[in-house]
């Protein structure tokens, strides 16, 4: 056997686990104890010698913890460690403040900023006639530098009338609440599954058609309609948990 310092020595046999599952648990081991998301997996040779077995078993095993969302491949560089799906419990928490609860580094890239006319649904969720100019922000959200969103949100101009002269490549909604006084307290979504298109599919990093979760978020701060927001996710990436009760007669 070849030996490696990320790699555990472990023998792989013939008997009622298929070698491919062995070597699958294996791999996913050194991903939760040993390497970090980014980290490069050793290479397919190096598994085969280590652990001797073909490379249809340990492309097998790869492919398993690839659609798992454990691996990444990037085509020409290699197969990677994916950074940790981000859980969110349907509360209300900025991206930034549930990426920090995970110990994950938020960042944005801004797409688009300005002001302009919002289009008519955005008017009629604010109460305001369609040429009224609001803000509109499209932002890819990061986590550890790696895509899992796009945010399109469009931000009433009536009671946030100069948000882009803050900072808003990190928490929107830190500057709701601390620079305008209207902190995000309820807020009404549709979750929906959507297809990568080709632009969507290039900034997210996913091959086109790959399916995404799709958010629109309809966001008030007690009685005022401050935020209309669209969202896509990386499915391997964010995933979404509710609780469900039943209420039983008294």
């Amino acid at each position: 056997m070849t030996s490696h310092p990320h790699l555990p020595p472990r023998d792989i046999v013939d008997g009622p686990i298929p070698k491919h599952a062995q070597l699958r648990d294996i791999l996913d081991e050194v991903c939760r104890t040993t390497l970090k998301p980014g980290d490069l997996l050793p290479g397919e040779r190096l598994l085969e010698e280590t652990y001797g077995v073909s490379r249809i078993t340990v492309r097998r095993a790869i492919g398993d913890l690839v659609a798992a969302g454990r691996l990444r491949r990037v085509r020409g560089k290699g197969t990677f460690v994916a950074p940790n799906p981000l859980v969110s419990r349907l509360h209300l928490a900025s991206f930034s403040d549930e990426m920090g609860a995970q110990d994950v580094t938020a960042s944005s890239k801004i797409l688009l900023s300005g002001r302009t006319a919002a289009p008519e649904e955005v008017a009629k969720f604010f109460g305001t006639e369609p040429n009224v100019p609001h803000t509109h922000l499209r932002r890819l959200r990061l986590g550890d530098g790696e895509p899992y969103s796009i945010d399109d949100g469009w931000y009433n101009a009536a009671y946030v009338p100069n948000l882009l002269e803050n900072d808003v490549y990190n928490s929107v909604y830190n500057i709701l609440d601390t620079d305008f006084d209207v902190p995000i307290t309820e807020a009404d979504q549709t979750v929906t599954a959507i297809a990568a298109d080709a632009e969507v599919a290039d900034l997210l990093e996913v091959d086109p058609g790959t399916p995404l979760l799709h958010i629109i978020r309809h966001s008030r701060s007690r009685d005022k309609p401050v935020e209309w927001c669209s969202s896509v996710y990386r499915t391997d990436r964010y995933r979404l948990t509710t609780l469900v009760v039943r209420a039983l007669e008294a």
